[in-house]
């Protein structure tokens, strides 16, 4: 149950904490509303340490909303090639491209006007709130859910409705009178350093003298896990000279981004390489074929925008294998 907000030792205490542990972080360090908007879209479904190289090479690539909104799209999946889920690039720019159309190119601070922008959900809307504007928002990614629901010892399943109700209420229950930028990122750290999943460090928790929780490790509760569903997918190697034949994916998955060409099955594999992409985990085939009329190719040195499955994929036989060696074919 949640009861009367915080004393004001609670928020002391968490500040005092962050003031002297807080993480370093380029879009926190400078949040202006485009570093911030960029970072979130980036951060979903990754993690901090993945996203800070790609974060720095794009803002000096792109470093404003009017840049990224008149950009070539090519160019945009490129500066993101590697990171993945390359449909938050789209919407990123598609964002830039309605906040440039519609806010005179300034990012609105106004929760519903931000949520009417392409790719920015209620999380996200919240967060470029607090972060790049101050507000005093609950802001609920993962690392916060998991600090609430031990801070007020949540025992229910935060995936249903009334757990997402629960959390946002005691969130707000946390919130200072200002500054939500601070106290976003003190519970955010918290989270990602001390309150960690699984087993936390209690003993050097700032708010341990506030938490509920009589078995933290056991929380959130959260649903099951989806079962890992194998995947077998077989591609092609073709190359003439020093050229690469590759195929535009016209989607879902991929969309836009260039592969290596469906390959053949019962042909022996050059190279066999797994990797994972939601609750599948791949079995990647690597096949010689000569080109064929509906591929296009590419110089080696400068490759298109391509996953990075491919991408590796290619690396390795470029080490293996000189380009064009007639004798595969």
């Amino acid at each position: 149950m949640i009861h009367e907000k915080p004393k004001p030792d609670f928020h002391k205490a968490l500040q005092s904490w962050f003031s002297a542990q807080g993480r370093s972080l380029p879009w926190r360090d400078n949040p202006t509303p485009y570093a911030v908007m960029v970072s979130e879209f980036m951060l979903q479904q990754t993690t901090v340490a993945a996203v800070l190289p790609f974060f720095s090479r794009w803002m000096l690539a792109l470093p404003d909303v009017s840049a990224l909104a008149s950009a070539p799209e090519p160019r945009v999946l490129k500066l993101w090639e590697g990171l993945g889920y390359y449909s938050r690039a789209r919407n990123l720019q598609r964002a830039a491209k309605a906040i440039v159309n519609g806010f005179d190119g300034k990012i609105p601070h106004d929760l519903e006007l931000l949520r009417s922008l392409p790719g920015i959900g209620p999380y996200t809307a919240a967060a470029i709130a607090a972060f790049a504007f101050d507000k005093p928002v609950p802001v609920l990614d993962a690392n916060i859910n998991r600090v609430v629901a031990r801070l007020f010892d949540y025992r229910e399943n935060i995936a249903t409705a009334a757990g997402r109700a629960f959390l946002e209420q005691a969130a707000a229950s946390l919130l200072p009178p200002g500054g939500g930028r601070d106290h976003t990122s003190a519970l955010m750290d918290l989270g990602a350093t001390i309150c960690r999943a699984g087993t936390p460090d209690c003993p050097r928790c700032p708010l341990k003298g506030f938490c509920r929780a009589t078995e933290p490790a056991t929380l959130p509760v959260k649903p099951a896990k989806k079962a890992v569903t194998p995947l077998t997918e077989y591609c092609a190697f073709a190359s003439t000279g020093s050229r690469v034949f590759l195929l535009q994916s016209s989607g879902p998955r991929w969309k836009g981004l260039w592969l290596l060409p469906p390959g053949e099955p019962l042909a022996p594999p050059l190279l066999t390489l797994t990797y994972a992409i939601t609750r599948y985990k791949v079995r990647l085939h690597v096949t010689a074929s000569a080109p064929r009329p509906e591929w296009t190719d590419f110089p080696a040195g400068a490759l298109p925008p391509m996953p990075s499955p491919h991408r590796k994929a290619l690396a390795s036989l470029f080490q293996k294998i000189p380009v064009g060696t007639s004798e595969l074919f």
